[in-house]
């Protein structure tokens, strides 16, 4: 018996459905009825009077609810204790991350983090997506803030999507483009353009080289930067514009133009990755506060 055997249990019981207790439990229907059967044949007993439309306790399933649930709250205080002795302990939070994607996230989360956790040592490196998978491959990172990689370079990986970000045209101010709503791939490659370096940023060249599409060989590149501050800093100065995520915005502030492109291409969606089986105390700890900050910073942009 495994104690997803009694999680299954306890929610088929709280449902009486076993449709509902599988939407519930984020599982298919048929391995879900198989694993309650598996708990009835090596427990010797029925728990449950089955009909067409729901499922029923036994009385034997009756008593065994309250045994579950007990077994099942003993084991979450446990977890809790472990986790708690290990955070005031210290310890130390790997984190690889790319400033530009995100600025929105990160910095709420890390205060959040060391307001929660003050004794863990958090230690940020700044890496290209290629640098963030293999850093947690190799567990030289505990979690990534990272562009939604594709679905076979996250093999033995955990990726939930935080935040979506629209594509557009970041533009030096007096710039024809900033009276305009929206400007399209054409009008974009005939323009100087201001890029982040080939070398330390393949990621980025793929999307340009998906977004411009064929226009992608003729553009005309006038200066690559190696972060985005020189970005900014080189579209303030006139030399060309910048294709970019709306995120960029969060660093630039009033010094550039943000122009969105049209028709709009996929958005960027920045997540966060951790190793399959690899989570400490304190990865947990970020990962629930990253989802809290990411819900709080979508509140505070639909109400802009």
């Amino acid at each position: 018996m495994e104690l997803r055997h009694l999680r299954y249990f306890v929610v088929v019981a709280e449902e009486q459905n076993i449709t509902r207790a599988a939407a519930r439990l984020h599982v298919s229907q048929p391995p879900l009825s198989r694993q309650i059967r598996d708990l009835e044949q090596e427990l010797g007993v029925a728990l449950f009077e089955r009909s067409a439309q729901s499922v029923r306790l036994t009385d034997a399933g009756s008593a065994f609810l309250g045994e579950a649930r007990a077994v099942l709250f003993r084991v979450d205080q446990a977890v809790d204790k472990v986790r708690a002795v290990a955070t005031q302990c210290g310890g130390e939070l790997r984190v690889g991350y790319a400033p530009s994607p995100t600025v929105e996230l990160l910095p709420p989360a890390l205060r959040a983090f060391n307001k929660a956790l003050p004794r863990v040592k958090v230690v940020l490196h700044d890496m290209t997506g290629g640098e963030m998978l293999a850093g947690l491959n190799n567990d030289h990172i505990d979690l990534a803030l990272i562009v939604r990689p594709a679905l076979k370079a996250s093999r033995g990986l955990n990726v939930e999507a935080l935040r979506e970000y629209h594509a557009g045209v970041v533009v030096p101010p007096g710039h024809p483009f900033n009276k305009r709503k929206s400007v399209t791939v054409k009008e974009v490659a005939a323009e100087p353009l201001v890029v982040y370096s080939l070398k330390d940023y393949p990621d980025y060249h793929e999307m340009l080289e998906r977004v411009l599409g064929k226009a992608y060989k003729s553009a005309r590149i006038v200066e690559e930067c190696d972060g985005a501050m020189s970005l900014i800093t080189a579209v303030e100065s006139g030399r060309g514009i910048s294709l970019s995520a709306e995120s960029i915005t969060c660093l630039a502030g009033l010094r550039v133009g943000f122009v969105p492109l049209s028709p709009s291409p996929e958005p960027m969606i920045v997540s966060m990755a951790w190793r399959k089986g690899v989570l400490n105390a304190q990865t947990q700890r970020f990962i629930d506060i990253l989802r809290k900050v990411t819900v709080e910073v979508a509140s505070k942009a639909k109400a802009r």
